[in-house]
């Protein structure tokens, strides 16, 4: 795949060199609480480059790395869709980064691989991401119930969103 270019990123295929950079952007207390892992995030970023369920496209913005955003497909045909998650330097929060590389992946999705629907499931708490998603055309379809286990060790709800193919701005 070539780079997919939005208003204000691009977004390329991970290589194993931009694991450092991600790996710091994940450890970041502020993406750290809501893109947990496990002592090690450079091994799993590590993982995640070899599972070849996964892709994973590094985020840039004026040419230096501000996250990561990976999406994964259902290939069962009767249930065929594709699933998105991200994370942004908090440098960068706010800026409408996430917005520009969220759209930008949801129309090569679409476009690209013909895909009908999207899903994205973000804690039910992290009320930035679900805006985020929202601006993008994302509905919220129903709450997880004790969805993931937090860092503290306790259940947190998760908010199952979609897209379909119509609803998406071109």
């Amino acid at each position: 795949m070539t780079a997919l270019h939005g208003t204000s990123v691009v977004l390329r295929p991970t290589v194993l060199e931009d694991v450092p950079a991600l790996a710091a952007i994940r450890a970041a207390p502020e993406v750290r609480t809501w893109w947990r892992g496990g002592d090690d995030l450079a091994a799993d970023l590590v993982a995640d480059l070899e599972d070849p369920e996964l892709h994973l496209l590094t985020i840039l913005h004026r040419e230096r790395i501000a996250g990561m955003v990976q999406w994964y497909a259902e290939k069962e045909p009767d249930y065929r869709h594709a699933g998105i998650d991200i994370f942004l330097d908090p440098s960068v929060h706010g800026g409408g980064l996430g917005t520009d590389a969220v759209r930008t992946l949801a129309r090569h999705l679409v476009e690209d691989h013909g895909h009908h629907r999207l899903v994205i499931d973000p804690a039910a708490g992290n009320a930035a991401a679900i805006r985020c998603y929202e601006k993008v055309g994302f509905r919220p379809v129903g709450t997880m119930r004790q969805y993931e286990r937090g860092a503290d060790g306790t259940w947190h709800d998760g908010l199952l969103m979609d897209l379909l193919a119509a609803e998406l701005e071109r």
